[in-house]
């Protein structure tokens, strides 16, 4: 794959390595042992990942070079790597495998599922309840049912997910048309895998909002800094996205519910929070307010008054309803970038499926994996839409809304998967992520508190 920028990216930036290609990032930086998990060994991604993330980092971190010029910055360019960049993907799994040990093996497993007619589609259940009224609904055993939940939520963390066997076997013996009229009844959402690949869509859309007054000017040498993002999003998307603003300069305030976002607990632990929401999270602002109340509807639009980006992954209306639309946000803070953060965007209807990473792979056409490579992905098309949003505020004196997507996300990997390196492997496989973050050669592009995570993915001149 021919990298964005060539002086900007190279292959091994920090990490002291020669990495020559694809092959040699991914099997050196986690990412073959972290895909593999799911058939019990290393195994290369399906596209040239890691490549598509440095090439997003890079055009990114160029935008960020041209704000920070027009606020009065003296940057010249935006630097990053394709280790970097595939150690940005595996942040979360880094965290846990040095934080503490997961309690299980990682077994091989996991779907997509196959019906009797040969139709291969995802699941995605919002909890236990609706999952068991599923299975149900088919005629499982309980106790299969049951010994099948643990391992299907906790493949977000894991990468993997051995389910038994009886279920699989038990979709391959229904039909399509039936296991979809199940997942309507009981509130499943079932994604088929599309044959079609979704790589038409633009990553993020602009569009105007009202006139605002000058940026505040930058505190700092980052192109973001002096400004303040307001955060309000669950998962990974989102998350990330402002955890990369905040990399760029940016004060990052994050609005959680009452008692905390309940991730803050997600095992395992460091210091008595989750190392997973850490590798997202952490060095963020936290204000709680309760977004079912109209009185913690208010305290966000008090905070988003002294914002100059407000971030969310609300589910479709919910913004609407709240009355914290783009133009609602605008009144109380002229100049706003009001950045919404979905699954489908609009492209599905009002009512779409569960906008999750594996949904969007089936229905976008993203060779399958059980890593978040949507997620994640998502997240930095959110960052680089938010920082396009910012250089237009500038340029032409108005506010601006940004909407982007997992689906639009998935879309532009399926629009740069064209071409895969062929590089031979030169370098050891990595196959234990602690013994990574323990490797000297990599000291340069880790930080650690409590466990390993990521250094910035930018070095800006």
């Amino acid at each position: 794959m021919t990298l964005a920028a060539p002086r900007a990216v190279d292959w091994s930036g920090p990490v002291a390595l020669p990495m020559g290609g694809e092959l040699d990032v991914q099997a050196a930086c986690g990412l073959m042992h972290v895909h593999g998990r799911r058939f019990g060994r290393p195994t290369r991604l399906g596209l040239d990942y890691a490549s598509i993330v440095a090439a997003e980092l890079a055009a990114t971190g160029a935008a960020a070079v041209e704000l920070a010029r027009a606020r009065g910055v003296a940057l010249r360019r935006a630097t990053t790597s394709v280790a970097q960049a595939a150690l940005l993907a595996v942040a979360q799994y880094l965290a846990t495998a040095t934080a503490e040990r997961w309690p299980e093996p990682f077994l091989p497993g996991g779907p997509p599922f196959v019906s009797a007619d040969g139709v291969p589609f995802e699941l995605e259940a919002p909890d236990a309840r609706v999952w068991r009224r599923f299975w149900a609904a088919l005629g499982a055993a309980g106790r299969v049912v049951e010994r099948g939940w643990r391992p299907f939520p906790h493949r977000y963390a894991t990468a993997t997910c051995p389910l038994p066997a009886e279920l699989t076997a038990l979709t391959s013996r229904t039909a399509i048309h039936v296991l979809e009229n199940a997942a309507r009844a009981t509130g499943m959402s079932l994604v088929r895998v599309s044959s079609r690949v979704v790589g038409h869509l633009p990553p993020y859309r602009l569009a105007s909002l009202g006139g605002a007054p000058p940026l505040p000017p930058p505190a700092g040498p980052l192109p973001l800094s002096g400004l303040v993002v307001l955060e309000s999003c669950r998962r990974v998307q989102g998350p990330l996205a402002g955890h990369l603003l905040g990399l760029l300069g940016a004060s990052v305030v994050r609005v959680e519910p009452p008692g905390g976002d309940p991730a803050r607990g997600a095992p395992p632990l460091v210091g008595g929070c989750s190392a997973r929401f850490l590798a997202l999270n952490r060095g963020k602002e936290v204000r709680q307010a309760d977004l079912s109340t109209v009185a913690g509807r208010r305290a966000v639009l008090e905070l988003a008054s002294g914002a100059d980006v407000f971030l969310h992954d609300w589910a479709p209306g919910k913004a609407a309803a709240w009355s914290l639309r783009a133009k609602d946000v605008a009144r109380v803070r002229p100049g706003v970038v009001h950045a919404h953060a979905s699954g489908w965007g609009d492209e599905l209807g009002p009512k779409p499926p569960l906008g999750t990473d594996f949904a969007v792979q089936a229905h976008a056409g993203v060779p399958p994996t059980l890593m978040t490579v949507v997620d994640v992905f998502g997240g930095l098309v959110a960052a680089h839409g938010v920082v396009a949003a910012l250089l237009r505020r500038v340029r032409t004196g108005r506010g601006q809304s940004v909407e982007t997507s997992l689906l639009s996300a998935a879309s532009r990997l399926n629009a740069r998967s064209r071409g895969r390196c062929t590089a031979p492997l030169r370098v050891p496989v990595c196959t234990d992520l602690a013994a990574l973050a323990r490797d000297p050669r990599f000291a340069r592009a880790l930080v650690r508190d409590g466990c390993a995570f990521p250094a910035s993915p930018w070095e800006f001149t």
